[in-house]
């Protein structure tokens, strides 16, 4: 038997119906970046080709690290340089996250360094928004195991 939490508490279920729920429940994204234009594109972006969710939105680290401990979210997208902060102290504070949680690094800045900096703060990927928006979103699609 399988349990899931849910907000009330915990329910016994088949272990055959949480994977049908992941095919109906869209992807829940917490989006950091301070760029109005550009969040607002990744939203639109997010929403019309994966069918996601943004549940949440910060532009600064600190705004950021507070709402994601209190939204339940599956994915964040985290902008590198952020009007106050970065996104790197984003990341740090969530080296330990839930099991089901990722985190990618979105920025115009993905060099071999960043890229490096970003290993060791437990980023799951680092994509440059000019380049890699397409290789983002093959990760994101539903059934994709990474």
């Amino acid at each position: 038997m399988t349990y899931i939490k849910r907000r009330h508490g915990w329910i016994a279920c088949s272990e055959r119906l949480p994977a049908l729920w992941s095919l109906h429940m869209p992807l829940r994204i917490f989006l950091v970046e301070d760029n109005p234009l550009i969040r607002q594109t990744m939203q639109d972006m997010l929403e019309e080709v994966l069918g996601a969710r943004v549940v949440a939105w910060a532009d600064t680290e600190a705004g950021a690290i507070e709402a994601m401990r209190r939204t339940e979210w599956d994915v964040a997208l985290v902008d590198l340089f952020l009007s106050q902060g970065s996104g790197i102290g984003v990341a740090r504070a969530f080296e330990r996250r839930g099991a089901g949680q990722r985190l990618y690094v979105v920025s115009n800045y993905a060099t071999p360094s960043i890229r490096e900096r970003c290993a060791r703060a437990a980023v799951d990927g680092i994509f440059d928004k000019s380049t890699e928006l397409d290789r983002l979103l093959e990760v994101l699609a539903p059934g994709d195991p990474t």
